[in-house]
C-alpha cells in the first residue's frame, strides 16, 4: 500500500526545491515571482507570506486552466514565470509542483521545509488582517495536534 510520505518521495525526483534563505534571495531579485501557498483558506489567513497567492492543493488543477468555477488568472497567465509553491512543511507543495509540471509549469518549484522552514529562519510572516504574525505564535501553529482518532491504533 502506498501512503503518503511515499506519494511525496516518488514524485521528489522531479520536483525542484529550494531552502527558505533561496526564497529571500529570489523575492529580491525577481519583481515577478509568484509565491503560490497551497494550503486551505483557514490556513492561509491565520498566516502567509506578504503578497502570496492562496490556491487550496485540491482546486489546484482546475485554477490552472481556463473555464472553471476555480480558474485563477493570475496563475494561468504564469506558465512562464518563475512560481514558488509554498505549504505547511514542504508536502503539499512538492505534489502541486508536480502537478503544475504536468501542465506545462516550467519554472514551478517547491520550498522545502514550508513555511515552518520560513519561521525558522526567522522571515515574516503575515496574517489576513495585515499582522506581522510573532514567531512564536506561528510556531505554535506548526504544531501537529493529532486528535486520538487521527492516530494509528496502538500509538
Amino acid at each position: 500500500m502506498l501512503r503518503y510520505l511515499d506519494l511525496v518521495r516518488n514524485c521528489l525526483p522531479g520536483v525542484k526545491e529550494i531552502m527558505p534563505w533561496d526564497l529571500v534571495e529570489r523575492i529580491g531579485e525577481n519583481p515577478d515571482l509568484l509565491i503560490l501557498d497551497v494550503r486551505e483558506p483557514y490556513e492561509f489567513a491565520l498566516l502567509h507570506i506578504r503578497e502570496s497567492v492562496n490556491v487550496p492543493r485540491g482546486i489546484l488543477e482546475s485554477a490552472c486552466e481556463w473555464d472553471y468555477e476555480e480558474t485563477v488568472p493570475e496563475l494561468v497567465k504564469a506558465r512562464m514565470r518563475e512560481i514558488i509553491v509554498v505549504c505547511r512543511s514542504g508536502y503539499r507543495s512538492v505534489l502541486a509542483v508536480h502537478s503544475m509540471q504536468l501542465l506545462g509549469y516550467e519554472h514551478a518549484v517547491s520550498l522545502r521545509t514550508g513555511l515552518r522552514g520560513w519561521n525558522d529562519y526567522e522571515e515574516p510572516l503575515w496574517s489576513s488582517a495585515g499582522s506581522m504574525v510573532e514567531p512564536a505564535e506561528a510556531d505554535d501553529y506548526f504544531m501537529a495536534k493529532l486528535r486520538a482518532d487521527q492516530r494509528s491504533p496502538g500509538v
